[in-house]
């Protein structure tokens, strides 16, 4: 009745909602350290957005997302024909494993990595090459040994999720530059907004250069915007045509469309939401250290950690405590959480319920 390999695909685990842990476990405060969004939420300008289209709920909402388009076209200095939009940028790989990938094909990534690269090649029949991270980045020599004629796509997060770690970019660049242009490079720069590092290459600058590369980005982390689902991808015109072909004609609501264009316009708000990461991330390392817990430097807005005792149970504990963390054994690094930066009271509250349950 089904199709043979659905049985193969597990299904995505998101992080635990604040209000399901409040009703299972009775409690009436819960932090959210999970799933790497902007503990800022979205800036005043967002919200103001938001009020002033609620009359326009009952329309459908513009399809090519026109004006978000243009502007985020001027903004990223690419043409607007070059620009794609989906309910997060997760739906975009979706979309790019649809046009590129027969039964049969394979795509490479890195593993532990964001694992929506594994299922959307499982679901159109391909195959997934996973190479393991090294030094808990990605080992783009291992990458390169194992294209074939069959591979149609690579990808790329950079920064790496869960690892939080960079290739940089004259290693980057070597190695989009020797992959055979009939092979689609994806870049997932999802935490880029975070980056000021000069090493950290942003792959939109090389767009011209290759025509086989696609870049995604998204509304749903620094901006704030995750519950509206709203991400991007910038490519070829010629990639972007054929990933409209396949894109559902409203898959962008209205409501993240307008947000969007707010959030856009409200630098202000950006730098705070990087300051206050910066700040966290230091206490984090600060604190690892004297509880002598290693831990991988990240350029995200979260931290992996390891606690050299079983995830699962410390994830457990912590919950117990009104405290959601992602336990590592999903990304086959089971002695490891990954905690998201938060408000700096979130961050103590964390650190001090860490040391009582070690």
């Amino acid at each position: 009745m089904f199709r043979e390999v659905i049985n193969t695909i597990s299904p995505y685990i998101p992080g635990k909602p604040i209000s399901e842990v409040k009703r299972e476990l009775g409690l009436e405060k819960v932090i959210k350290l999970a799933s790497n969004e902007n503990p800022l939420g979205p800036s005043e300008n967002v919200k103001k957005a938001i009020k002033e289209s609620l009359s326009d709920l009952g329309f459908y909402p513009d399809g090519n997302c026109t004006e978000l388009k243009l502007k985020l076209a001027k903004k990223l200095n690419v043409k607007p024909t070059q620009i794609i939009f989906g309910a997060g940028s997760d739906e975009i790989t979706q979309f790019i494993a649809s046009i590129f990938l027969n039964p049969g094909d394979n795509s490479i990534m890195a593993r532990p990595s964001f694992p929506r690269y594994e299922t959307v090649t499982k679901v159109m029949g391909g195959l997934p090459v996973e190479i393991p991270l090294k030094n808990h980045t990605h080992d783009l020599d291992e990458f390169a040994k194992h294209i074939n004629e069959r591979t149609k796509i690579i990808w790329i997060c950079n920064p790496n999720n869960p690892t939080g770690t960079i290739v940089k970019k004259d290693e980057l660049y070597s190695f989009i530059k020797s992959v055979p242009s009939e092979i689609a490079v994806v870049v997932d720069q999802a935490y880029r907004e975070y980056i000021d590092d000069p090493e950290y290459p942003d792959a939109t600058q090389w767009l011209y250069e290759f025509k086989n590369l696609i870049v995604l980005q998204t509304f749903s982390k620094i901006y704030g915007l995750a519950s509206l689902r709203i991400g991007y991808a910038i490519a070829s015109e010629e990639i972007i045509e054929k990933l409209n072909r396949v894109r559902p004609p409203f898959n962008v609501n209205h409501m993240a469309q307008v947000t969007a264009i707010a959030a856009l316009e409200d630098t202000e708000h950006i730098q705070k939401a990087k300051e206050l990461n910066k700040k966290s991330l230091e206490f984090f390392y600060k604190s690892f250290e004297e509880m002598n817990l290693q831990y991988i430097e990240s350029y995200g807005n979260f931290v992996m950690v390891d606690l050299k005792k079983d995830a699962v149970e410390i994830f457990k504990k912590l919950l117990l405590k009104g405290i959601i963390v992602r336990p590592g054994d999903i990304f086959d690094m089971p002695t490891y959480i990954r905690v998201t930066t938060g408000l700096e009271s979130d961050n103590m509250e964390f650190i001090k319920a860490l040391k009582e349950v070690l």
